[in-house]
């Protein structure tokens, strides 16, 4: 028979090894979520950078570069033709930018020695614009000066065939200063509102 103090040795001994032993896996618990709850609370505070996706507009304002038709004159035995060159210009995408920009490049006048122009320096481009009726382009006052019926004829077809170049059947309004142009030129030809490629042809034959 085993000593009762024997027993009782043994009995304490277990008891503090259990008790070691929780306190230890506590302690190793513990330990674990402080290092996950420090580890949540790193990344919660890190900012997570973020970045803005470029929006329509952004693109839209990025200047391109495209070829346009624009037209100038080409002197003949008897008289003037049309004829088209094509331009690189710098616009944004849409299309009245691309039209301004043509419209410019057309009152500029050409570098190409066998190419003029009978609409007069110091014209300029006020406004142009694409209406559900049509390409309503507003000149300044200078258009209008100088020259004879040929002149003004030649003038008036550039004008027509260049603010057409993205539509060909689109209908022209033509306004000096602001107001709609009836009459061109002191042999008052008169200027049918609007005016298209076909209609130029028809009744203005170079």
């Amino acid at each position: 028979m085993q000593d009762p103090d024997l027993q009782r040795q043994h009995s304490r001994s277990r008891l503090v090894r259990g008790l070691m032993l929780g306190v230890a896996i506590a302690m190793l618990l513990a330990g674990g979520g402080v290092v996950w709850w420090l580890q949540q609370a790193i990344q919660s505070s890190t900012p997570t950078p973020s970045i803005a996706p470029a929006s329509p507009s952004d693109i839209t304002q990025v200047p391109l570069q495209q070829n346009v038709q624009v037209y100038w004159l080409k002197s003949t035995a008897t008289s003037f033709e049309l004829v088209p060159a094509l331009v690189s210009v710098s616009a944004p995408g849409q299309p009245e930018a691309l039209l301004q920009a043509a419209l410019e490049a057309m009152l500029k006048g050409s570098d190409a020695a066998e190419l003029t122009s009978t609409i007069p320096q110091g014209t300029k481009l006020e406004q142009v614009t694409i209406q559900p009726d049509g390409v309503h382009v507003n000149l300044s006052a200078d258009f209008t000066t100088g020259g004879g019926s040929s002149s003004m004829t030649g003038r008036l077809g550039q004008v027509i065939y260049t603010a057409t170049t993205l539509d060909p059947q689109a209908p022209v309004w033509i306004s000096v200063a602001g107001e709609p142009l009836k009459l061109l030129g002191g042999e008052g030809l008169i200027v049918d509102q609007p005016m298209t490629r076909t209609a130029f042809e028809q009744n203005f034959p170079l």
